[in-house]
């Protein structure tokens, strides 16, 4: 059991604005503290409190990542995006992959001194540590726990290199302390954006920022002094793929002074898959002949069509004057400027 290093954490009274919740705990969390809040943003979710016994989380050997270690303070996101491919972890906790994930938040409560713990720990050499590669780190519930400070000051007063990626806004609380963590070490800030269309976002991405807002923060974060990339991800096949969608997107990345824009094809791993497949029959149902061809041999859709995606965002990224960056890439601050006046799956 991959939660097995979790327990309940002390009940040391409510946070504002919340209620004890009474739903029965998952079996894989049989301490946890359950938690509502009265808040219209968070109706219909329940929040459950754990003490986590480690924090940073060396990442499996097999994976295609560009990074070893990470911090996942949250499990379960109210981004609710229907395609999120971390849904299938949700299963280990007895919880399911679809409403669950976006309504049954795990919260680790003392993410913030864990991490200072074992970024003191002799074992430990400054590896970089990314956030937000399996659940946003500034989703909703960050603006009531407040996880993300503690964690950087740690980070920063060991002078420890970390990325963030995210699609909150919410980060911009935390801009005085990124900068001060940019003195010392390297940071990385990059955003999610895989479209602009704001009907599309409404239905896919319920819970998440608009991409305009997305858009404002990475002007705001470029205009501190930081080198901001965009992945520009999932570009969904049929929905934001063509020639016109993708012109708009990287049109609107270039305008906000992003340092470069990656592209990256939707994958549908199990989980993920069937969560996405219902949607799409419910919205898109012409589309699902399109998804059976394109993922009928796995989570990822055929080289040939992410090559020939990638190549349209480069010519697009060329015209609009952004470089292609590598995801995983960490930047030092800069000096800011003036402020301008598989496995054989079935999708259905």
């Amino acid at each position: 059991m991959r939660w097995e290093n979790l327990s309940a954490p002390p009940d040391e009274g409510h946070p504002d604005g919340s209620a004890p919740a009474t739903p029965p705990l998952p079996l894989a969390l049989p301490g946890a503290v359950a938690r509502t809040f009265d808040a219209p943003g968070f109706a219909g979710m329940t929040f459950y409190e754990v003490q986590a016994k480690s924090i940073i989380n060396k990442v499996p050997g097999a994976s295609r990542v560009p990074f070893q270690w990470t911090i996942n303070p949250y499990r379960g996101c109210s981004h609710a995006c229907v395609y999120c491919f971390a849904r299938n972890t949700h299963t280990y906790l007895d919880l399911d992959a679809g409403a669950d994930f976006d309504r049954k938040v795990i919260v680790k409560v003392n993410a913030g001194e864990l991490v200072r713990r074992e970024l003191a720990a002799p074992r430990w050499r400054g590896a970089h540590i990314a956030m937000g590669t399996n659940v946003d780190c500034y989703q909703r519930a960050e603006g009531r726990y407040r996880l993300m400070p503690p964690i950087i000051e740690a980070l920063r007063d060991f002078a420890n290199p970390f990325s963030i990626l995210t699609k909150g806004t919410l980060i911009l609380r935390d801009l005085p302390l990124l900068r001060q963590a940019a003195e010392v070490t390297r940071v990385s800030v990059s955003y999610s954006v895989g479209f602009v269309d704001e009907a599309l976002w409404r239905t896919v991405e319920p819970g998440t920022p608009s991409p305009r807002r997305r858009l404002d923060a990475v002007r705001a974060l470029t205009e501190a002094g930081f080198e901001v990339g965009v992945l520009m991800a999932p570009i969904l096949p049929g929905l934001s793929d063509t020639d016109e969608s993708i012109e708009a997107t990287v049109s609107a990345v270039a305008a906000a002074g992003a340092a470069s824009v990656t592209p990256m094809a939707l994958h549908l791993r199990p989980g993920a898959r069937e969560w996405y497949a219902h949607w799409l029959a419910r919205e898109f149902p012409h589309l699902v002949p399109r998804y059976r061809e394109l993922y009928r041999s796995g989570a990822h859709a055929p080289q040939a069509y992410q090559r020939e995606l990638t190549a349209r965002v480069r010519i697009a990224a060329r015209r609009h004057g952004l470089h292609r960056g590598e995801r995983g890439d960490n930047r030092r601050l800069r000096a800011p400027e003036a402020p301008p006046a598989a496995e054989q799956l079935s999708l259905l």
